[in-house]
């Protein structure tokens, strides 16, 4: 897909902290169409509760006008945060109210979004709308684009805040759609019961980042310093994603390893056992550049999720990460981990962790690292565009 103007919302910013599949494909499809990245806007809770953060200080500058709507951070992108606020709606009942209240705040957003659309003299755009269910429910008629895509990257109505009003407003939107993306089976599964044209595209993963062919990548000195073998994790350390009583478990089992975790803890890591043992080094966050650099001095790279409606589905991108430095991995045994099996270890128990870590460490091989590194490195976000785009193609020609 080449020459077309792309418009892209959805619940990740362009200055999340975190690493964003949003992002990444907004970039790819940069390369050769025009693209605008919608923020959300403020409401009016955040606007007041969170005012003392970058992101919101930036948005409330907006708001005043001294700071640009729309910015252009590269050649054929650019960023938009609307000067609109939003009604804090989450709170109210499931039902006719809240879609009252919801249309208005889709409207809010659509007319900024159309004077942006204007100014940049976007037109057969494509709508590229990567899970917001409450914001991108009447965009299809509001904007009017050539072609509604729905993104889906994650089970988001098993999460509290979007399960209140998405168990029955996703399905409307995903219905609605001329078509609907999908990084993983269960999620493509889901979107068929609403939607004919639900198709997997699977997922990418900056892989020239842990590519040592590409550029030298050297274990940080924190690291270094750490006993081997090490068994480590990067990313965010959620409860309720991570299954913390597991980690614990490990360690406390296994003194003779260093069980070393990279990236920022909620509340219930932050204060738990894990601090207080001899075995355990928490290093807290890192600069996305920086975290090549841990995974490559692992021995053993864990992903240990708990299975539960929110993770069952949920493609994790480090999965690709870790093997793409050829790094062995031991992960829990999802329907989206089945994707790969031949690549990497699965588990449930800690009884399961325990040996396939040991057989992790006793059969490494330089054969083992090419294969993996060969798998995880197909999954480039080009290729994954490139899949994102088969599935409109298939749609436009029907």
């Amino acid at each position: 897909m080449k020459g077309r103007d792309i418009v892209v919302m959805g619940i990740q910013p362009w200055d999340i902290e975190i690493g964003s599949n949003c992002k990444n494909i907004a970039s790819v499809m940069a390369k050769d169409n025009r693209v605008l990245y919608v923020n959300q806007p403020l409401d009016r809770k955040s606007r007041h509760a969170e005012r003392s953060s970058a992101k919101v200080q930036v948005r409330r500058a907006v708001l005043k006008g001294s700071h640009p709507e729309v910015e252009q951070i590269e050649e054929n992108l650019w960023v938009m945060n609307p000067r609109t606020v939003l009604e804090s709606a989450n709170w109210l009942p499931d039902g006719k109210l809240f879609d009252l209240v919801n249309r208005i705040n889709n409207r809010r957003l659509a007319k900024r979004m159309l004077v942006a659309i204007k100014e940049l003299e976007f037109s057969n755009y494509l709508l590229f709308n990567d899970s917001s269910m409450f914001l991108g429910q009447y965009m299809k008629e509001l904007l009017k684009p050539a072609v509604y895509v729905y993104y889906m990257r994650d089970y988001l109505i098993r999460n509290p805040y979007w399960k209140k009003h998405g168990v029955r407003l996703e399905p409307l939107l995903i219905a609605s759609a001329d078509v609907v993306v999908n990084n993983s089976t269960l999620y493509t599964e889901y979107g068929l019961k609403y939607n004919p044209h639900s198709y997997m595209v699977g997922q990418g993963c900056e892989v020239d980042s842990y590519n040592e062919d590409v550029q030298p990548i050297s274990v940080p000195g924190d690291l270094a310093d750490i006993p081997e073998p090490r068994i480590g994790y990067v990313g965010f350390l959620s409860n309720r994603r991570l299954h913390l009583e597991l980690l614990i478990e490990l360690a406390e089992r296994k003194p003779e390893w260093s069980f070393v975790f990279v990236g920022p803890e909620d509340a219930d890591f932050s204060s738990s056992r894990l601090h207080n043992l001899s075995n355990v080094w928490m290093l807290g966050p890192r600069k996305p550049e920086e975290l090549p650099g841990y995974v490559k001095g692992f021995s053993v790279c864990l992903n240990p999720q708990r299975i539960n409606d929110a993770t069952i589905g949920n493609y994790p991108r480090k999965i690709d990460e870790y093997l793409a430095m050829g790094k062995p991995t031991v992960a829990s045994s999802t329907q989206a981990m089945d994707y790969f099996r031949d690549y990497t270890y699965l588990g449930e128990t800690a009884e399961d962790y325990l040996r396939l870590i040991e057989l992790a460490l006793q059969e490494d091989s330089q054969d083992l690292q090419k294969k993996r590194m060969l798998f995880a490195r197909s999954h480039t976000w080009e290729n994954n565009v490139q899949a994102i785009y088969d599935a409109i193609a298939k749609t436009e020609k029907n």
